[in-house]
């Protein structure tokens, strides 16, 4: 539907792609190419193969002569995060894949998708540079553990990356063994997530933790052509709807947090994101409703009144207030339940936030 509405010159959807065209040449041109082996230290498996990361939310304690064990600032994120360089390289690939996936589908120029073949098979097809499909390190805590079931969080946005490649299966750089290659390595990652202990203690999570466990399982259940399990994890769903979402749609775990903007809109994004994936199995939980009232579209209302400015968050968020899941919801709502006071609010707050490129070119 985009592509059509670039042939016919509407406005809109044209800066959009000229905007990511010029991204996607840049990326080209400088041809960066990420790998979990670029990181300096060494995972305690003695493996770099093996992803690893930090606690965002986790001090050195002043009180200590060696600072440990580390103790929790939430919200507050500790800059050593980025001493160990396998989360943002790999946000970094996600980002470039789906820039340069979008710019091939568009213009059918295969340097686009040269380069972003590149980034897959260095990040999980070659042996000498891909990550093993695991996160038995995420988020260690100095002090405490090596790794934590809520480190999976950060492989929430490889759904994207999943998109991407199967807008690059009509290019002769990406071939049908490099996408089976790809399809093996999520599906070990998802028996890893699925069966290890740290998989199973991010599947127990009650905030947003659980819901982007949930939206990772529906994902690569997907993508690996195992839709019986992406439908059992369908009444998962239901049941965190139930434990998470309020009658009056509030989400008491996310409002709860230093940062409670920020983790609610993320929150309801993640849930927003399921139910597109259900949708798959012909699942519909857009207006699904537990028997007392608890709802994706009901916890979206919710939030109006701040939108509208008809009432001011009271919440603690000791951040300024982002909102790119915000947009992103609304646009979504707007589509799945034909109401265009959202599309109004969206050009609101586009005074001062819009939706990405990449967002235009892909509602």
């Amino acid at each position: 539907k985009n592509k059509q509405a670039i042939i016919n010159q509407e406005v809109e959807k044209l800066k959009a792609l000229k905007n990511v065209l010029a991204k996607a040449d840049q990326i080209v041109k400088e041809g960066k190419i990420y790998s979990v082996m670029n990181k300096k230290k060494v995972p305690p498996s003695g493996d770099k193969h093996d992803y690893m990361s930090q606690a965002p939310y986790w001090w050195a304690d002043t009180t200590k002569p060696d600072g440990l064990p580390y103790i929790r600032r939430d919200g507050e994120r500790n800059l050593e995060y980025y001493d160990i360089s396998d989360s943002e390289e790999m946000d970094y690939i996600i980002d470039d894949t789906e820039i340069l996936a979008l710019a091939f589908y568009f213009t059918k120029e295969e340097r686009y998708a040269a380069h972003a073949a590149r980034l897959l098979k260095t990040w999980f097809l070659d042996p000498e540079t891909r990550q093993n499909p695991n996160l038995n390190f995420g988020q260690g805590i100095p002090g405490i553990n090596t790794g934590r079931g809520i480190g999976i969080i950060e492989t929430r946005s490889f759904p994207r990356l999943i998109d991407a490649t199967i807008l690059l299966k009509e290019s002769k750089n990406w071939s049908k063994e490099d996408h089976k290659g790809l399809k093996k390595w999520f599906a070990d990652y998802l028996t890893w997530l699925t069966e290890s202990p740290l998989g199973k203690d991010e599947a127990d999570e009650h905030n947003n933790h659980g819901t982007y466990y949930d939206v990772q399982i529906m994902a690569y259940a997907l993508f690996t052509d195992q839709p019986a399990l992406a439908k059992k994890q369908i009444e998962v769903v239901k049941s965190r709807i139930q434990s998470q979402l309020q009658p009056d749609g509030s989400q008491p775990f996310e409002l709860e947090r230093t940062v409670s903007w920020g983790y609610t809109n993320m929150n309801l994004a993640g849930f927003f994101k399921i139910a597109r994936l259900a949708e798959n199995v012909k699942a519909n939980l857009w207006n699904y409703e537990t028997t007392d009232g608890k709802g994706l579209q009901k916890s979206l209302q919710w939030l109006i009144p701040y939108l509208k400015n008809e009432k001011v968050w009271e919440f603690k968020q000791i951040k300024e207030m982002e909102y790119d899941n915000t947009l992103w919801l609304l646009k979504m709502a707007s589509k799945k339940y034909a109401n265009i006071m959202y599309d109004a609010l969206v050009n609101n707050i586009c005074q001062k936030d819009c939706l990405t490129d990449v967002d235009i070119l892909t509602f």
